[in-house]
C-alpha cells in the first residue's frame, strides 16, 4: 500500500520525525525537563519553608500559651495574696480598735473613780465645814461669856487639826 512519495501520510510522518530530530538537535526536551525539573525544585522549596513555618508557628503558639498559664497562676498568687493580707490588716485593725477601747473605757472609768473620789472629798469637806458651823452656832447659844469663848475655840483647833492630817 505504498503510493509513492505522493502519499500525504508519507510526508506527515517524515515532517513529524524531522520536527522531532530539530527538538532533540536544539535539546529543547531537556530544557522543558530542565524547567520542569526546576519548578518542582522550587515547590518542594517551597513547600520545606512552608512546613518549617508552620513548625515555628506551632512553637510560639505553645510558648505563648505557657505564657498565658504562667501570667494566670501569677495573677492567682497575686489575688491569693492581696487576700491574705486583707485578712491580716482587718484582724490588726480589729485588735488595735478592741485595744484602744479598751484604753479609753479605763481612761473613763479612772476619771469615774477621779471623780468620785474628788465629790467624796468636797461632800466630807463640806459636812465637816457645816459641822464646825452648828456646832460655832449651837456653843453661841447655849454658852456664853468668857467659857464659851474658850470652848469654841478649842473645838474649832481640834477639828482643824483632824482635817490637817487627814
Amino acid at each position: 500500500m505504498f503510493t509513492g512519495l505522493a502519499d500525504p501520510s508519507l510526508w506527515v510522518a517524515v515532517a513529524f520525525f524531522g520536527f522531532v530530530a530539530l527538538l532533540v538537535y536544539y535539546k529543547v526536551p531537556a530544557k522543558i525537563t530542565g524547567a520542569l525539573d526546576d519548578r518542582a525544585d522550587q515547590i518542594k522549596a517551597e513547600l520545606d519553608e512552608a512546613k518549617k513555618l508552620r513548625e515555628d508557628a506551632q512553637s510560639v503558639l505553645a510558648d505563648y500559651q505557657r505564657k498565658q498559664r504562667d501570667a494566670q497562676k501569677e495573677a492567682e498568687d497575686i489575688i491569693t495574696q492581696a487576700k491574705k493580707e486583707a485578712e491580716s490588716l482587718a484582724i490588726e485593725t480589729e485588735q488595735k480598735l478592741t485595744e484602744q477601747l479598751e484604753r479609753r473605757t479605763q481612761q473613763a472609768e479612772e476619771k469615774i473613780a477621779r471623780a468620785e473620789l474628788q465629790a467624796i472629798n468636797e461632800v466630807q469637806s463640806m459636812a465637816a465645814e457645816m459641822s464646825v458651823q452648828a456646832a460655832e452656832h449651837i456653843m453661841r447659844k447655849s454658852v456664853t461669856g468668857d467659857k464659851a469663848d474658850s470652848l469654841i475655840d478649842e473645838a474649832i483647833g481640834a477639828i482643824s487639826g483632824n482635817f490637817a492630817r487627814n
